[in-house]
């Protein structure tokens, strides 16, 4: 019998991660790719259960949405924000990996380039 409740937990396990990004899929932007929403998504469902709405309706969902889209816009799009921002976002997502990363330089490393001698 043990083996039957074994089975019956990963069941119960699987369809609670099944619903968990049924519930997330809502929140992908059109514009992301696949590979951009998979990240964002593992980042909401991540820390979805210290976000979610208490019954006074204070939007603490809300906020776990714009911390994943300060995240994502930083890592994918090279957007720059208030450290301590980045910083927690960049804490929270400790851990999640993402491949192929696009490169950017920022505006100071541009400015502190040398100029170009021909």
């Amino acid at each position: 019998m043990v083996g039957g409740e074994a089975a019956a937990a990963v069941e119960e396990l699987v369809s609670g991660v099944r619903q968990a990004a049924d519930f997330a899929e809502q929140f992908r932007s059109y514009s992301e790719s696949e590979k951009q929403w998979k990240a964002r998504m593992e980042f909401i469902l991540r820390h979805l259960p210290d976000y979610r709405d208490p019954p006074d309706g204070s939007g603490r969902l809300d906020q776990l949405l714009s911390l994943s889209m300060v995240w994502a816009n930083h890592l994918f799009l090279g957007c720059s924000y208030n450290k301590d921002l980045l910083d927690k976002v960049m804490e929270m997502a400790d851990g999640i990996e993402v491949e192929d990363l696009p490169q950017f330089t920022t505006r100071s490393e541009l400015m502190k380039k040398p100029p170009h001698q021909d």
